[in-house]
């Protein structure tokens, strides 16, 4: 009673997570009394840490830094542009498709919907969209970034469910496809009922500029993709080969990196990938606890009670996590909920692991976008200078757009296995 008294208080208490679940940790150990267990306790949040798939992260988080400070993200836009700024509505449609191709290089949804409101708002606005449409654009397709590969909730997901970072990310592909699919539905529904700005088609010779200059760009998730989907590299040795691709390209062809920004970068990339890290190792020693407990049996003899169907009980954890991601930021969720519920889903109802983690990934995304603490939503807000309340009102038909794949995934296990 104690222990879940501190977890609940340190929780609620604005405690960073990776504190929380370290200190809840060494609170159990004195309330059981096994104090020889503290002899363990640094050997356990070192094991954590030994699993080659970490180091994608920071690698990644590099790769989405060089192409910032590179220039990447204009002319991927640019190239959007080509095949779709000609429709009614076509910075709506040009959104979207850049956030797809953005999502399959950067995989942190936080810094695309920071970097595309910086983008794509301004330019909205100018062409007469409503301001508050044109952040709930950007923001919804922000939610592409986790699903899509790469994504760095995938690459802690594996390393915690000890499955192949690879298999997660082709896992992801199908789902990427479907709620983009899902989002370009919903702006051509708004559409519809509240007719948008006429689109304007580039020249000829603007559209082959454009895409001469995006064709360089696209090496970076082909090297991403193709070289996992090729068996020719591991994730972190093609997120590796990304973040040389992403330099070379910015330095040399583009000529908007700057040596003297490149102190700033890595550093940024340390402070940013310390963070995560050291969630991964607190996590690990709160899982040696969790399972020490046996929790993961208790709450799955109560779950079964109530349930066999593995839909159902996907139903079930989906509200759960629902609730959870609109407290908990999603890279802290995943790492807290991981170890307590996929052995459930696993052992109980034989559900995949890699299924589990697309609908659990995508779930908490979700609190991204969703009050109190929705750090997405802010963020987009701060960067379009419009009300999150503004922003909210035009974001919910994307929200239950993902609501709709979320629990189709839940029923439809090969949507999330076709490619493995």
């Amino acid at each position: 009673m104690i222990t879940s008294a501190v977890f609940v208080i340190l929780l609620f208490g604005a405690v960073p997570i990776a504190m929380v679940l370290g200190l809840v940790a060494i609170v159990y150990i004195l309330e059981s009394g096994n104090l020889i267990l503290f002899d363990s306790f640094a050997q356990q949040m070192f094991s954590g840490l030994e699993n080659y798939g970490l180091l994608a992260i920071p690698l990644f988080m590099l790769t989405g830094e060089l192409m910032n400070e590179g220039g990447v993200t204009s002319r991927l836009i640019a190239a959007a542009r080509v095949f779709v700024g000609g429709f009614r509505g076509g910075l709506a449609w040009i959104n979207i498709v850049a956030n797809m191709f953005m999502a399959a290089i950067i995989g942190s949804a936080v810094s695309q919907i920071a970097i595309m409101s910086r983008a794509m708002v301004p330019a909205m606005e100018k062409d007469g969209y409503d301001k508050g449409f044109a952040a709930a654009t950007t923001a919804a397709g922000g939610l592409l970034a986790p699903v899509i590969p790469p994504s760095m909730l995938f690459v802690i997901f594996a390393v915690l469910a000890q499955v192949p970072v690879g298999d997660m990310f082709l896992a992801g592909i199908l789902p990427g496809i479907l709620m983009f699919i899902g989002f370009v539905l919903v702006i051509c529904c708004i559409g519809f009922f509240s007719p948008f700005p006429e689109g304007k088609w580039m020249s000829r010779s603007e559209s082959v500029s454009a895409l001469l200059a995006c064709i360089p760009a696209m090496f970076i998730p082909a090297a991403i993709i193709g070289g996992i989907l090729m068996g020719i590299a591991t994730p972190t040795e093609s997120a590796a080969v990304a973040s040389v691709i992403a330099f070379v390209l910015g330095k040399f062809l583009y000529r908007e990196i700057h040596m003297s920004d490149m102190a700033t970068v890595f550093v940024r990339t340390a402070r940013n990938s310390a963070l995560v890290i050291f969630m991964i190792a607190a996590a690990n020693v709160f899982g040696w606890v969790v399972i020490y407990e046996a929790l993961p049996q208790k709450l799955a003899a109560f779950i079964t009670s109530v349930t066999s169907d593995p839909f159902v009980f996907l139903l079930i954890v989906n509200v759960v996590l629902l609730i959870v991601g609109m407290l908990i930021d999603g890279i802290a969720a995943i790492i807290l909920v991981t170890p307590i519920l996929l052995p459930i889903a696993m052992s109980s109802y034989s559900i995949s692991p890699l299924q589990f983690g697309v609908v659990v990934s995508i779930n908490l995304t979700l609190g991204l976008l969703t009050p109190p603490v929705g750090i997405g939503l802010y963020i987009a807000s701060a960067m379009a200078e419009v009300k999150p309340t503004r922003i909210f009102r035009k974001l919910w038909p994307f929200l239950l757009a993902t609501l709709i794949i979320l629990v189709t995934l839940s029923g439809v296990p090969w949507l999330s296995t076709a490619f493995v």
